[in-house]
């Protein structure tokens, strides 16, 4: 048995849990703590890093020492040298600030980086809704856009950070994307742009209106999907997935947003079977992406000596 801490840097939350890792073949890993703080990404990079290793080390002390550190970022990074390229979601530049130099001298082991959405897959890969497949797509709708690919029972990370779902262009003439794009899916199909079009505060409110009856709310969350299933598509006829896990905050509007969903699929991805490829809600809930982390880091193993 052995015990491996997962971070998740979200752009208001900071995510932790502790994972344990049997020793037994085939037994399944299992989480026994999880914790929560809030980001507050505007009082800068050491600030934020700070509370990252404060609430991993609160969280951890309880049950022992842990054997690795994973870290998700809701962005980009250079994993040779550890440090931040393209995090849009926080305050500030973030482009060369040292991530995983900093958590390792706070925790006292070596940090292992990913991508926060590529984390979510590999969560719902091993303990949630992709349990069972080989081929998965993840799709994490919340803020942002983002997304996963496993392939093989693996996931697939090509030359670093394959998986990047929410910065296909979907919309050509549509707004600049934080990745310097114009009309990514990311901008165009988060919650923000959901709650605009139906004008709603959040996309919480959207999603009751829109089981109340709302028509508005309706045709918000039905373009949405037009947006979010063409994008899909397009990753299904490549990869010919065996299931597609739709998880974030988005995704609670349920079946206001998924029935629509899947029949966007079903219409355009002509070529793949679709009839054979699930379309399913996430399982993990909130820590999955921290849950993520820690399995990432565990799977990697510690650093050789």
């Amino acid at each position: 048995m052995s015990l491996h801490l997962g971070l998740d840097l979200g752009g208001t939350n900071i995510k932790c849990a502790v994972l344990e890792r049997p020793g037994e073949p085939g037994a399944l890993p299992r989480v026994l703590a999880t914790a929560s703080t809030p980001t507050r990404s505007e009082d800068g990079a050491d600030a934020v890093l700070g509370r990252v290793a404060a609430l991993g080390r609160a969280t951890a002390a309880p049950l022992g020492d842990v054997a690795t550190v994973g870290v998700g970022l809701p962005g980009h990074f250079d994993a040779a040298t550890g440090t931040a390229t393209l995090l849009p979601n926080l305050h500030g530049d973030w482009r060369g600030q040292p991530v995983a130099g900093p958590l390792a001298a706070a925790l006292g082991r070596p940090v292992a980086l990913v991508n926060d959405c590529r984390a979510l897959t590999l969560a719902e890969l091993r303990l949630g809704a992709g349990r069972g497949v080989d081929d998965l797509l993840c799709i994490a709708l919340g803020t942002g856009v983002g997304g996963g690919v496993a392939i093989g029972g693996r996931l697939h990370l090509g030359l670093g950070h394959a998986g990047e779902l929410g910065h296909q262009t979907v919309d050509p003439g549509g707004p600049v994307c934080g990745c310097g794009n114009r009309g990514c899916l990311d901008r165009v199909a988060g919650a923000e742009a959901i709650a605009r079009d139906a004008g709603r505060a959040t996309v919480d409110e959207v999603a009751t209106a829109a089981r109340a009856g709302d028509a508005r709310a309706i045709a918000a969350l039905e373009r949405a999907a037009e947006l979010i299933g063409t994008a899909l598509a397009n990753a299904i006829v490549v990869l010919w997935p065996e299931r597609v896990v739709v998880g974030g905050g988005v995704a609670a509007a349920g079946a206001a947003l998924l029935d629509p969903l899947r029949a966007v699929i079903h219409r355009r991805a002509c070529v793949a079977p679709t009839d054979r490829i699930a379309i399913v809600p996430a399982a993990l809930g909130p820590h999955a992406g921290a849950t993520g982390a820690a399995l990432f880091a565990a799977e990697a193993g510690p650093p050789a000596t």
